[in-house]
Protein backbone atom coordinates (compact mmCIF):
# COMPACT_ATOMS: atom_id res chain seq x y z
CA UNK A 1 0.00 0.00 0.00
CA UNK A 2 2.66 2.14 0.88
CA UNK A 3 4.24 1.74 -2.56
CA UNK A 4 1.08 2.66 -4.53
CA UNK A 5 0.68 5.81 -2.28
CA UNK A 6 4.33 6.51 -3.52
CA UNK A 7 2.93 6.06 -6.88
CA UNK A 8 -0.07 8.44 -6.39
CA UNK A 9 2.18 11.46 -5.27
CA UNK A 10 4.23 11.65 -8.04
CA UNK A 11 1.62 12.28 -10.59
CA UNK A 12 -0.85 14.37 -8.47
CA UNK A 13 -2.47 17.86 -10.22
CA UNK A 14 -3.08 20.18 -7.24
CA UNK A 15 -4.31 22.83 -9.71
CA UNK A 16 -6.93 19.96 -10.90
CA UNK A 17 -7.98 18.46 -7.89
CA UNK A 18 -8.03 22.15 -6.38
CA UNK A 19 -10.58 22.77 -9.31
CA UNK A 20 -12.80 19.83 -8.36
CA UNK A 21 -12.98 20.62 -4.63
CA UNK A 22 -13.79 24.52 -5.40
CA UNK A 23 -16.22 23.47 -7.98
CA UNK A 24 -17.99 20.37 -5.84
CA UNK A 25 -18.29 22.92 -2.93
CA UNK A 26 -20.23 25.35 -4.55
CA UNK A 27 -22.43 22.64 -6.21
CA UNK A 28 -23.04 21.36 -2.91
CA UNK A 29 -23.27 24.58 -1.10
CA UNK A 30 -26.23 25.53 -3.46
CA UNK A 31 -28.08 22.49 -3.52
CA UNK A 32 -28.24 22.23 0.40
CA UNK A 33 -28.49 26.21 0.96
CA UNK A 34 -31.17 25.98 -0.88
CA UNK A 35 -32.73 22.88 0.75
CA UNK A 36 -32.81 24.56 4.13
CA UNK A 37 -33.47 28.06 3.10
CA UNK A 38 -36.37 26.48 1.96
CA UNK A 39 -37.44 24.56 5.26
CA UNK A 40 -36.93 27.50 7.02
CA UNK A 41 -39.14 29.94 4.81
CA UNK A 42 -42.13 26.89 5.18
CA UNK A 43 -41.47 27.39 8.94
CA UNK A 44 -42.37 31.29 8.70
CA UNK A 45 -45.57 30.20 6.87
CA UNK A 46 -46.67 28.39 9.58
CA UNK A 47 -45.33 30.89 12.92
CA UNK A 48 -48.12 32.37 15.06
CA UNK A 49 -47.18 35.52 13.69
CA UNK A 50 -46.30 35.29 10.37
CA UNK A 51 -47.18 37.58 7.33
CA UNK A 52 -48.39 34.24 5.01
CA UNK A 53 -50.81 32.68 7.83
CA UNK A 54 -53.84 32.83 7.16
CA UNK A 55 -55.91 29.39 7.32
CA UNK A 56 -59.37 30.80 6.27
CA UNK A 57 -60.45 31.74 2.83
CA UNK A 58 -64.30 33.71 2.43
CA UNK A 59 -65.40 32.92 -1.16
CA UNK A 60 -67.65 34.06 -3.09
CA UNK A 61 -68.48 34.28 -7.21
CA UNK A 62 -67.06 36.34 -9.20
CA UNK A 63 -69.52 39.27 -10.16
CA UNK A 64 -68.89 40.49 -13.56
CA UNK A 65 -70.96 42.92 -15.97
CA UNK A 66 -71.58 40.42 -18.74
CA UNK A 67 -72.96 37.84 -15.76
CA UNK A 68 -75.17 40.54 -13.94
CA UNK A 69 -76.52 41.28 -17.76
CA UNK A 70 -77.09 38.00 -18.40
CA UNK A 71 -79.04 37.23 -14.80
CA UNK A 72 -76.47 34.65 -14.11
CA UNK A 73 -76.85 33.52 -10.30
CA UNK A 74 -73.93 34.45 -7.58
CA UNK A 75 -75.46 31.83 -5.24
CA UNK A 76 -73.72 28.40 -4.44
CA UNK A 77 -75.81 25.47 -5.42
CA UNK A 78 -75.30 22.49 -3.39
CA UNK A 79 -73.59 20.30 -5.27
CA UNK A 80 -70.74 23.25 -5.92
CA UNK A 81 -70.31 23.47 -1.63
CA UNK A 82 -70.03 19.27 -1.82
CA UNK A 83 -67.42 19.58 -4.17
CA UNK A 84 -65.98 22.06 -2.22
CA UNK A 85 -65.73 20.33 0.96
CA UNK A 86 -64.23 17.25 -1.20
CA UNK A 87 -61.29 19.62 -2.21
CA UNK A 88 -57.88 18.24 0.15
CA UNK A 89 -57.25 21.72 0.77
CA UNK A 90 -60.28 22.09 2.59
CA UNK A 91 -60.79 20.51 6.02
CA UNK A 92 -63.77 22.29 7.04
CA UNK A 93 -66.45 24.51 4.83
CA UNK A 94 -69.10 26.94 6.10
CA UNK A 95 -71.36 29.09 4.70
CA UNK A 96 -72.79 32.69 5.15
CA UNK A 97 -76.49 32.89 6.20
CA UNK A 98 -77.61 36.28 4.99
CA UNK A 99 -80.98 38.51 6.69
CA UNK A 100 -83.49 38.48 4.58
CA UNK A 101 -85.58 40.91 6.59
CA UNK A 102 -85.09 44.37 7.18
CA UNK A 103 -82.59 45.94 9.62
CA UNK A 104 -82.38 49.11 10.85
CA UNK A 105 -80.06 49.85 14.33
CA UNK A 106 -79.88 53.12 16.51
CA UNK A 107 -76.54 53.94 18.34
CA UNK A 108 -77.09 56.09 21.27
CA UNK A 109 -74.60 57.21 24.36
CA UNK A 110 -76.22 59.82 26.10
CA UNK A 111 -74.56 63.59 25.84
CA UNK A 112 -71.82 61.99 23.66
CA UNK A 113 -72.88 60.88 20.01
CA UNK A 114 -76.31 59.33 18.50
CA UNK A 115 -77.28 58.29 14.99
CA UNK A 116 -79.48 54.91 13.08
CA UNK A 117 -78.71 53.76 10.23
CA UNK A 118 -79.62 50.58 8.16
CA UNK A 119 -77.70 47.51 8.34
CA UNK A 120 -77.58 43.79 7.62
CA UNK A 121 -76.88 41.15 9.44
CA UNK A 122 -74.99 37.92 8.66
CA UNK A 123 -74.10 34.63 10.93
CA UNK A 124 -71.42 31.60 10.52
CA UNK A 125 -71.25 28.20 12.00
CA UNK A 126 -69.71 28.94 15.48
CA UNK A 127 -66.87 27.03 14.86
CA UNK A 128 -65.54 29.95 12.31
CA UNK A 129 -65.65 32.90 14.62
CA UNK A 130 -63.06 34.25 16.10
CA UNK A 131 -64.13 36.22 18.87
CA UNK A 132 -64.36 33.86 22.10
CA UNK A 133 -67.11 34.47 24.34
CA UNK A 134 -70.02 33.18 26.52
CA UNK A 135 -72.60 35.70 25.83
CA UNK A 136 -72.60 34.01 22.09
CA UNK A 137 -75.69 32.85 22.46
CA UNK A 138 -79.67 33.58 21.52
CA UNK A 139 -82.77 31.41 22.45
CA UNK A 140 -86.45 32.04 21.04
CA UNK A 141 -87.66 34.85 23.15
CA UNK A 142 -84.69 36.06 24.38
CA UNK A 143 -84.55 40.19 24.10
CA UNK A 144 -80.42 40.49 23.54
CA UNK A 145 -78.68 39.93 20.85
CA UNK A 146 -75.07 39.49 20.81
CA UNK A 147 -73.19 41.56 17.73
CA UNK A 148 -70.11 41.32 16.54
CA UNK A 149 -68.53 44.01 14.37
CA UNK A 150 -65.81 43.67 12.16
CA UNK A 151 -62.52 45.60 13.68
CA UNK A 152 -61.61 47.41 10.38
CA UNK A 153 -65.61 48.73 10.17
CA UNK A 154 -64.44 50.70 13.25
CA UNK A 155 -61.42 52.18 11.45
CA UNK A 156 -63.42 53.62 8.91
CA UNK A 157 -65.70 55.28 11.41
CA UNK A 158 -63.09 56.93 13.31
CA UNK A 159 -60.48 57.69 10.58
CA UNK A 160 -63.05 58.49 7.65
CA UNK A 161 -66.61 59.45 8.70
CA UNK A 162 -66.30 60.67 12.22
CA UNK A 163 -63.62 63.52 11.25
CA UNK A 164 -65.34 64.29 8.23
CA UNK A 165 -68.69 65.14 10.13
CA UNK A 166 -66.83 66.41 13.14
CA UNK A 167 -68.08 63.65 15.22
CA UNK A 168 -66.46 61.90 18.48
CA UNK A 169 -63.75 58.90 17.85
CA UNK A 170 -65.08 55.75 19.65
CA UNK A 171 -63.00 52.98 21.06
CA UNK A 172 -64.03 49.20 21.50
CA UNK A 173 -64.38 49.65 24.89
CA UNK A 174 -66.88 52.70 24.17
CA UNK A 175 -69.05 50.78 21.80
CA UNK A 176 -69.10 47.77 23.78
CA UNK A 177 -71.31 50.52 26.67
CA UNK A 178 -73.68 51.82 23.47
CA UNK A 179 -77.06 51.29 23.98
CA UNK A 180 -78.00 49.55 20.50
CA UNK A 181 -82.02 49.58 19.37
CA UNK A 182 -82.03 46.98 16.62
CA UNK A 183 -85.70 47.01 15.05
CA UNK A 184 -86.53 43.97 13.03
CA UNK A 185 -89.03 44.02 10.47
CA UNK A 186 -90.56 42.38 7.80
CA UNK A 187 -93.35 39.71 6.62
CA UNK A 188 -95.93 41.95 8.88
CA UNK A 189 -93.79 41.78 11.92
CA UNK A 190 -91.85 44.59 13.50
CA UNK A 191 -89.91 43.90 16.77
CA UNK A 192 -87.40 45.75 18.79
CA UNK A 193 -84.30 44.21 20.37
CA UNK A 194 -81.08 45.29 22.48
CA UNK A 195 -78.19 45.02 20.62
CA UNK A 196 -75.22 44.58 22.50
CA UNK A 197 -71.16 44.25 20.65
CA UNK A 198 -69.38 41.92 22.42
CA UNK A 199 -66.49 41.81 20.24
CA UNK A 200 -64.68 42.81 17.15
CA UNK A 201 -63.75 40.47 14.61
CA UNK A 202 -59.85 40.46 12.72
CA UNK A 203 -61.40 37.68 9.88
CA UNK A 204 -64.99 37.98 9.38
CA UNK A 205 -65.41 41.17 7.40
CA UNK A 206 -69.23 41.72 8.27
CA UNK A 207 -71.73 42.02 10.68
CA UNK A 208 -72.60 38.90 12.66
CA UNK A 209 -74.93 37.90 14.63
CA UNK A 210 -75.40 34.11 16.19
CA UNK A 211 -76.55 31.06 13.82
CA UNK A 212 -79.43 30.79 16.22
CA UNK A 213 -81.09 34.51 15.74
CA UNK A 214 -80.70 34.31 12.00
CA UNK A 215 -82.30 30.66 11.30
CA UNK A 216 -84.90 31.98 13.98
CA UNK A 217 -85.10 35.52 12.47
CA UNK A 218 -84.91 33.98 8.82
CA UNK A 219 -88.07 31.86 9.80
CA UNK A 220 -90.16 34.65 11.27
CA UNK A 221 -89.45 37.54 9.72
CA UNK A 222 -88.92 36.45 5.74
CA UNK A 223 -91.26 32.95 5.57
CA UNK A 224 -91.53 33.15 2.14
CA UNK A 225 -87.33 33.02 1.92
CA UNK A 226 -85.19 30.30 0.48
CA UNK A 227 -82.21 29.77 1.47
CA UNK A 228 -79.30 30.71 -0.55
CA UNK A 229 -75.56 31.01 0.23
CA UNK A 230 -73.30 33.78 -1.37
CA UNK A 231 -70.21 33.26 0.50
CA UNK A 232 -68.53 29.87 1.80
CA UNK A 233 -65.73 30.14 4.23
CA UNK A 234 -62.97 27.43 3.98
CA UNK A 235 -60.43 26.17 6.49
CA UNK A 236 -57.37 25.20 4.76
CA UNK A 237 -54.91 23.25 5.97
CA UNK A 238 -51.93 24.67 4.32
CA UNK A 239 -52.41 27.74 2.93
CA UNK A 240 -49.16 27.71 0.72
CA UNK A 241 -50.83 25.33 -1.48
CA UNK A 242 -51.12 25.94 -5.14
CA UNK A 243 -53.90 23.77 -6.11
CA UNK A 244 -56.40 26.57 -3.72
CA UNK A 245 -55.43 28.96 -6.49
CA UNK A 246 -56.28 26.80 -9.45
CA UNK A 247 -59.48 25.70 -7.88
CA UNK A 248 -60.68 28.97 -7.64
CA UNK A 249 -59.68 29.88 -10.80
CA UNK A 250 -60.88 27.07 -12.14
CA UNK A 251 -64.39 27.36 -10.77
CA UNK A 252 -64.53 31.57 -11.16
CA UNK A 253 -64.57 31.84 -7.40
CA UNK A 254 -62.74 34.75 -6.14
CA UNK A 255 -61.48 35.56 -2.40
CA UNK A 256 -59.56 38.31 -1.27
CA UNK A 257 -56.29 38.75 -3.02
CA UNK A 258 -53.50 38.91 0.13
CA UNK A 259 -55.45 35.57 1.18
CA UNK A 260 -53.80 33.97 -1.91
CA UNK A 261 -50.42 35.89 -1.70
CA UNK A 262 -49.12 33.22 0.56
CA UNK A 263 -49.57 30.23 -2.48
CA UNK A 264 -48.76 31.91 -4.67
CA UNK A 265 -45.72 33.21 -3.22
CA UNK A 266 -44.65 29.70 -1.80
CA UNK A 267 -45.46 28.13 -5.39
CA UNK A 268 -42.50 30.91 -7.03
CA UNK A 269 -40.08 29.94 -4.07
CA UNK A 270 -40.28 26.56 -5.18
CA UNK A 271 -39.54 27.76 -9.01
CA UNK A 272 -36.74 29.69 -7.68
CA UNK A 273 -35.32 27.11 -4.92
CA UNK A 274 -35.82 23.68 -8.16
CA UNK A 275 -34.01 26.29 -10.16
CA UNK A 276 -31.40 27.08 -8.24
CA UNK A 277 -30.66 23.62 -6.60
CA UNK A 278 -31.14 22.58 -10.74
CA UNK A 279 -27.93 25.25 -11.04
CA UNK A 280 -26.20 23.35 -8.19
CA UNK A 281 -26.65 19.60 -9.39
CA UNK A 282 -25.22 20.93 -13.01
CA UNK A 283 -22.34 22.43 -10.86
CA UNK A 284 -21.86 19.47 -8.85
CA UNK A 285 -21.95 17.18 -11.87
CA UNK A 286 -19.35 19.62 -13.78
CA UNK A 287 -16.88 18.73 -10.51
CA UNK A 288 -16.80 15.01 -10.48
CA UNK A 289 -16.26 14.87 -14.38
CA UNK A 290 -13.82 16.81 -13.23
CA UNK A 291 -12.36 14.48 -10.60
CA UNK A 292 -12.76 11.85 -12.76
CA UNK A 293 -10.98 13.22 -14.96
CA UNK A 294 -8.29 14.19 -12.90
CA UNK A 295 -7.92 10.57 -11.54
CA UNK A 296 -8.24 8.87 -14.51
CA UNK A 297 -5.49 11.27 -15.87
CA UNK A 298 -3.58 10.35 -12.73
CA UNK A 299 -4.43 6.44 -12.97
CA UNK A 300 -2.79 6.64 -17.37
CA UNK A 301 0.28 8.24 -16.04
CA UNK A 302 1.14 5.68 -13.73
CA UNK A 303 -0.13 3.26 -15.65
CA UNK A 304 3.44 1.41 -16.72
CA UNK A 305 3.73 0.93 -12.93
CA UNK A 306 0.43 0.35 -11.76
CA UNK A 307 0.98 -3.19 -14.30
CA UNK A 308 4.17 -3.58 -12.64
CA UNK A 309 2.77 -4.07 -9.63
CA UNK A 310 -0.21 -6.39 -11.09
CA UNK A 311 2.01 -8.46 -12.53
CA UNK A 312 4.22 -9.54 -9.13
CA UNK A 313 0.66 -10.18 -7.17
CA UNK A 314 -1.13 -6.97 -6.18
CA UNK A 315 -4.64 -7.52 -6.65
CA UNK A 316 -6.64 -4.78 -8.79
CA UNK A 317 -8.56 -3.97 -5.48
CA UNK A 318 -5.55 -3.55 -4.02
CA UNK A 319 -4.38 -1.07 -6.27
CA UNK A 320 -7.46 0.54 -6.73
CA UNK A 321 -7.75 0.83 -2.99
CA UNK A 322 -5.78 4.46 -3.05
CA UNK A 323 -7.29 5.90 -5.50
CA UNK A 324 -10.51 5.11 -4.43
CA UNK A 325 -9.73 6.76 -0.52
CA UNK A 326 -8.39 9.86 -2.95
CA UNK A 327 -11.79 10.04 -4.49
CA UNK A 328 -14.60 9.74 -1.47
CA UNK A 329 -11.70 11.52 1.12
CA UNK A 330 -12.18 14.79 -1.24
CA UNK A 331 -15.91 14.33 -1.39
CA UNK A 332 -16.11 14.14 2.66
CA UNK A 333 -14.19 16.90 2.88
CA UNK A 334 -16.41 18.98 0.50
CA UNK A 335 -19.55 17.70 2.11
CA UNK A 336 -18.23 18.96 5.46
CA UNK A 337 -17.16 22.07 4.54
CA UNK A 338 -20.20 22.61 2.61
CA UNK A 339 -22.24 22.35 5.75
CA UNK A 340 -20.52 24.33 8.02
CA UNK A 341 -20.63 27.11 5.41
CA UNK A 342 -24.38 26.08 5.10
CA UNK A 343 -24.85 26.60 8.98
CA UNK A 344 -23.19 30.12 9.04
CA UNK A 345 -25.07 31.24 6.13
CA UNK A 346 -28.33 29.81 7.94
CA UNK A 347 -27.42 31.63 10.98
CA UNK A 348 -27.24 34.99 9.37
CA UNK A 349 -30.51 34.42 7.93
CA UNK A 350 -32.43 33.43 10.92
CA UNK A 351 -31.27 36.01 13.09
CA UNK A 352 -32.99 38.36 10.65
CA UNK A 353 -35.88 36.22 10.22
CA UNK A 354 -36.65 35.91 13.78
CA UNK A 355 -35.98 39.81 14.52
CA UNK A 356 -39.20 39.86 11.96
CA UNK A 357 -40.99 36.73 13.54
CA UNK A 358 -40.56 35.96 16.83
CA UNK A 359 -42.15 32.85 17.35
CA UNK A 360 -40.62 31.29 14.01
CA UNK A 361 -39.92 27.64 15.32
CA UNK A 362 -36.42 26.94 13.37
CA UNK A 363 -36.56 23.71 11.78
CA UNK A 364 -33.70 20.34 12.04
CA UNK A 365 -31.43 20.88 9.45
CA UNK A 366 -31.81 16.88 8.66
CA UNK A 367 -33.14 17.54 5.26
CA UNK A 368 -29.89 18.95 4.47
CA UNK A 369 -27.87 16.49 5.70
CA UNK A 370 -29.78 13.53 4.67
CA UNK A 371 -29.45 15.27 0.82
CA UNK A 372 -26.07 15.75 1.55
CA UNK A 373 -24.71 12.49 2.44
CA UNK A 374 -26.64 10.90 -0.42
CA UNK A 375 -24.85 13.23 -3.12
CA UNK A 376 -22.10 12.21 -1.38
CA UNK A 377 -22.31 8.16 -1.44
CA UNK A 378 -23.67 8.58 -4.76
CA UNK A 379 -20.53 10.44 -5.97
CA UNK A 380 -18.34 8.37 -4.12
CA UNK A 381 -19.49 5.28 -5.43
CA UNK A 382 -19.45 6.33 -9.25
CA UNK A 383 -15.86 7.20 -8.69
CA UNK A 384 -15.01 4.05 -7.04
CA UNK A 385 -16.83 2.21 -9.82
CA UNK A 386 -15.06 4.14 -12.08
CA UNK A 387 -11.40 3.75 -10.68
CA UNK A 388 -12.05 0.19 -10.30
CA UNK A 389 -13.39 -0.02 -13.95
CA UNK A 390 -9.95 1.34 -14.82
CA UNK A 391 -7.76 -0.90 -12.98
CA UNK A 392 -9.38 -3.74 -13.89
CA UNK A 393 -9.28 -2.71 -17.80
CA UNK A 394 -5.15 -2.56 -16.94
CA UNK A 395 -5.04 -5.77 -15.53
CA UNK A 396 -6.96 -7.45 -18.39
CA UNK A 397 -4.66 -5.47 -20.79
CA UNK A 398 -2.05 -7.50 -19.37
CA UNK A 399 -3.57 -10.58 -19.10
Amino acid sequence: MNLVWKLLRQHISIPQFAGFFFANFVGMLIILLGIQFYTDIQSVYSSEDSFMKEDYLIINKDVSTLGTLAGSSSTFSQSEIDDLREQPFAERVGMFTASAYDVRATFDVEGFVRFSTDMFFESVPDDFVDVKTADWTFAEGDTKIPIILPRNYLDLYNFGFAQSRNMPQLSEGILGAMKLGVTVSGAGRYDVFEGRIVGFSNRLNTILVPQQFMDWANRTYATDATREYTRVIVQVGNPTDENIARYLTANGYVTDQDKLDSSKTTFILRIIVAIVMGVGLVICLLAFYILMLSVWLLVQKNSGKLENLLLIGYSPARVSHPYQLLTAGLNALVLLLALATMLLIRNTYLNMFTSFFPDMETPAIWSSVIVGAGLFIVVSLLGIVAVRSKIMSIWRHKN
